[in-house]
Formats: C-alpha cells, sequence, structure tokens
C-alpha cells in the first residue's frame, strides 16, 4: 500500500515520498512523517539470510512506495558499495557481553553516512520522477559529523548545491578539517560565529522565509535538506536497526522474538527515533535508551515531560550530541499527541518563543519505550579507558556516552535483556579526546596543531590501522575560508547563489 507523508504542524493534503525528499520540510515548517508506520512482511529469519543491501530494500521499499523497484535497487547498490571499508556495512562487535553496532566504516567515518550515502541517489531520482526543472540546494546545519557526511555524497551531483554551517568553535578538529577541505563545484561551507542550535535555528529560518523561496523559484532554484529532518535521511537509518537484529540472529546470538535493549548516543533525536520507528515496524525491542551527554535536555524530557532549552550550552568531548534543540523529537511529540498537529505547532511555537513546553500527562504515558540517561565527560572517559585495559576495544566519544548509560541502566534495573549500543564514529575522530581518556594529561595542547600527532598516537597505543578518511586530510588543502556571525546566515546563502 502506499504511503504518503503528511506534516506535523497542519493538515495540509499528504505529499508521496519523493516529494517529501524533495522538499525536505513542509512549508508551513513542519516536518514530514508517514500516515502510517509500515509493519515488516519479511519474516525475521528470512532477513537473517540477507546481506545489507537485500534488509535495506525490505525496509525501504514499504516507506518509499512511489520508487520503482528498479529505482530503490539502483539508489542501494549505488550507496552501499565499496566506499565501505567491510563488506557487512554496519558490523558487529560483541564486547564483554555487549554489541556495538559499528556505523563508522564509511568514507567519513561516521555514522551519518550509513544515510548520506544513499539521500543523494534518492534525491536525483526523485528530481527526475517530479518534472526536475529546479536545482535542488541543500542547505544543512551539522554539529560534525552530517556535513562532511553531505558534502562527500553531493559535491559534483548534477542538479544539486550543498550549503553547509557549521559552528566554527563547536565541532572537533578532523571534523572541521574534513569540512574545510572538501573539494567540489557545487559545495560552500561557512562557519557560524555560534553554537549548533543557532546554525539549526538560522536554516530553519531560511527554510520559512517565502520571500526569499519565491525569488529563488524564479531563479531555478528549491531548498531541500541533508539534516535527519529529511524523511529521505532518517528512512534508511531503520534499516541499520533491522540489520543488526538479524545479524545477532544470523549469528545465533538470540532467539528469533527475543527482546533487545538499544542504547543511543543522542543529539537531534534522529538516530533514536530511527530505531522507535523500527520498533513500531514489528522489530523485537524492549526499550530504548537515550543517552545525552552533559547538555542534558533530552534526560530532563523524559524524566520530567518538560522540554526546556533555557540552560547553558555546554561544549563537551562528544560535539556531535552538543545540542538543545532536537529537531527530530518534533516526530515523536506528533505521535503521542494523537496525530494532533494543531497540538503540535502550539509546542513547537512556544519553544521558539519561550524555550520550553511541557506535554501532559496523558502524552508521557506514550513514552514508555525510552529510556533517559545522560553522562559526563568523566564518566565517558572512564567507560573509555576501562574497556580498553580490559579488552583492548577503543570506543569513540560518542559511543562512550551511550555505553556509560547502558551500563549504568542495567545496573539500576536489573534488566538482562541483551545490549545493543550504536558506535557512531571512528575514535580516529576524536582522537585527542580519546588519549585524554586512556592517558590522563596527554593532548592539552591545541587541539588543532596537535590533532594528527594524536592520531599517530592513538594508532601506537591501538593498533588500530588510521582510517583513509583521516591519511589523506594530513596534506589536504583547505578550500572554504567563509566564517559569519549567525545573523548573517541569509546572506551567506544569497551570496552563495547569487541572489
Amino acid at each position: 500500500m502506499e504511503i504518503r507523508y503528511k506534516s506535523t504542524c497542519s493538515d495540509r493534503e499528504p505529499v508521496l515520498a519523493s516529494q517529501a525528499i524533495l522538499k525536505g520540510i513542509s512549508e508551513d515548517g513542519g516536518l514530514f512523517v508517514p500516515e502510517r508506520i509500515p509493519k515488516l512482511v519479511c519474516p525475521l529469519r528470512e532477513l537473517a539470510g540477507m546481506d545489507y543491501r537485500q534488509v535495506a530494500y525490505e525496509v525501504m521499499r514499504l516507506y518509499f512506495s512511489d520508487f520503482t523497484e528498479e529505482e530503490l535497487k539502483a539508489c542501494i547498490a549505488g550507496a552501499y558499495d565499496d566506499k565501505f571499508d567491510t563488506e557487512a556495512i554496519a558490523p558487529l562487535a560483541k564486547v564483554e557481553g555487549v554489541y556495538f553496532l559499528e556505523l563508522f566504516h564509511g568514507p567519513t567515518i561516521a555514522f551519518k553516512d550509513m544515510a548520506l550515502s544513499i539521500l543523494p541517489y534518492l534525491m536525483t531520482t526523485a528530481m527526475k520522477k517530479n518534472g526536475g526543472g529546479q536545482e535542488a540546494v541543500i542547505l544543512t546545519a551539522t554539529s560534525g559529523d552530517t556535513g562532511k557526511a553531505a558534502l562527500s555524497g553531493f559535491a559534483d551531483v548534477p542538479g544539486t548545491r550543498i550549503i553547509v554551517f557549521y559552528p566554527k568553535d563547536g565541532v572537533s578538529a578532523i571534523q572541521k578539517r574534513q569540512m574545510l577541505t572538501q573539494k567540489g563545484e557545487n559545495v560552500a561551507v561557512v562557519g557560524v560565529e555560534g553554537n549548533f542550535d543557532d546554525c539549526q535555528n538560522g536554516v530553519k529560518a531560511i527554510f520559512g522565509d517565502v520571500a526569499l523561496r519565491e525569488e529563488m523559484a524564479r531563479a531555478g532554484l528549491a531548498f531541500s535538506s541533508a539534516n535527519s529532518i529529511n524523511i529521505g535521511r532518517l528512512v534508511p537509518q531503520i534499516a541499520y536497526y533491522v540489520y543488526a537484529y538479524a545479524s545477532l540472529l544470523r549469528e545465533g546470538e538470540i532467539a528469533e522474538g527475543e527482546e533487545i535493549n538499544i542504547a543511543v548516543p543522542t543529539g537531534n533525536f534522529g538516530n533514536i527515533l530511527a530505531a522507535y520507528y523500527a520498533r513500531k515496524m514489528g522489530l523485537p525491542v524492549k526499550k530504548l535508551l537515550c543517552a545525552s551527554n552533559e547538555n542534558k535536555v533530552l534526560y530532563d524530557f523524559f524524566a520530567t515531560g518538560s522540554y526546556d532549552r533555557n540552560r547553558p550550552f555546554i561544549l563537551t568531548s562528544s560535539p556531535s550530541m552538543d545540542i538543545l534543540i532536537s529537531s527530530n523529537l518534533e516526530r515523536l511529540i506528533y505521535e503521542i499527541t494523537g496525530y494532533d498537529a494543531q497540538a503540535t505547532a502550539d509546542f513547537m511555537q512556544s519553544l521558539a518563543g519561550n524555550g520550553n513546553y511541557a506535554i501532559t500527562r496523558e502524552m508521557k504515558k506514550r513514552l514508555e519505550p525510552f529510556y533517559g540517561g545522560f553522562a559526563t565527560q568523566k564518566e565517558g572517559a572512564a567507560q573509555i579507558a576501562g574497556v580498553f585495559e580490559r579488552c583492548g576495544y577503543v570506543m569513540d566519544t560518542h559511543t562512550a556516552v551511550a555505553a556509560a548509560v547502558a551500563a549504568d541502566y542495567r545496573e539500576k534495573t536489573g534488566d538482562a535483556a541483551k545490549m545493543l549500543v550504536v558506535s557512531t564514529a571512528s575514535p580516529y575522530k576524536f582522537a585527542p579526546s580519546i588519549l585524554r581518556a586512556l592517558k590522563p594529561g596527554c593532548a592539552a595542547g591545541d587541539e588543532e596543531k596537535e590533532a594528527f600527532a594524536c592520531v599517530d598516537e592513538l594508532a601506537r597505543l591501538s593498533g588500530m590501522k588510521i582510517p583513509a578518511a583521516v591519511e589523506e586530510l594530513r596534506e589536504a588543502a583547505i578550500c572554504h575560508h567563509r566564517l559569519c556571525p549567525v545573523e548573517g546566515m541569509e546572506a551567506q546563502v544569497r551570496d552563495i547563489l547569487e541572489l
């Protein structure tokens, strides 16, 4: 059955999947959500015998119902090829009885590759299906990983341009260098003198500027997004949860139908929302552990039912989680209101205006599948050091937050269900922070200058091979030099697009 997509903030006519992918965000500012969450059609035991591409097709075909089988399989084949350094695409590592789902084997060594490798294929196919008259301008805010993955995916893709805004002092040295060295005639990177929330709010404001949209339309341009607010980003993420469960089943680690718990390091809420959608599709998941760092706005939300961004913004060693406005939570809010677009719009307006909102008691009851936890930088560092000392496995700072929350959850609840921890980035992406955890007092200098020295020392200490994505950065030339204040973001867009 065909699935269409409606806005979280109005009762506009639902659109096809291809149209939702092209738009990125609804004209009313709401996010696109499927009219219903489809159930898995293929039995779990059959999925267990499939490779990643086959599982991805079985998941995505249920959501992207206006794509033909040939179109969707071509998108999947183009995305999940030898750009990943392992045939498994998303391998599992069993460490001290916990399963780490390694999502960092793609070209930019972070989990964003899992969805952003396919988004350009989905988008260009969608453009052809919908007339293809306009050039798509991908406008994206990043807390570190989305930016490079999106730039890499869309670089020199015909019919597209991409502009990425990042907080100039809010990403790791390796993340920044990955973005600033990106080549491509159609790419632009802009550092913003603010934090990620400033970047994200600025991008949303640009999307909502009706006069600018009309001006762009006259120039043959149309905005879209590569953030997980784009349903074309979110749906591919569901696939790796299904694949992880199928892998555990294939390897005899679980019985068919056995429930597992999933711990996800969480910032913008897209990754854990994908796990929630997988659960609604019928994947046997008991609890979803939403793991926050010291910017624990989501932890407080799950504990109290009140979302409040009015608090200090803390720069941590897990910068991709340094977020106080978790955009994808809007999709969950829409669901727990009983699919009430007006109520959802009111909550979002309160967040934009007052910086907070409080859900009802009835809505809070519907959050039962989730468990909120958080870990401090000290606790994350202890997790990194402890696991390495005991068994030699190295995890990055974001994964460490989820692993620490998972360990704390098991200790507090006694829940013995198998635990899947989502591992979102290569440790080499945050080498100075990893070294500080493994060797306290190390790598305390200028992170940008010391980054590659830390990479080499981490390789010596751990024996892990340095990824090609990091090696190639050593001599890469800086291609992008744009900086702007928060209020100058639209002017940058106009300048880049020559409007």
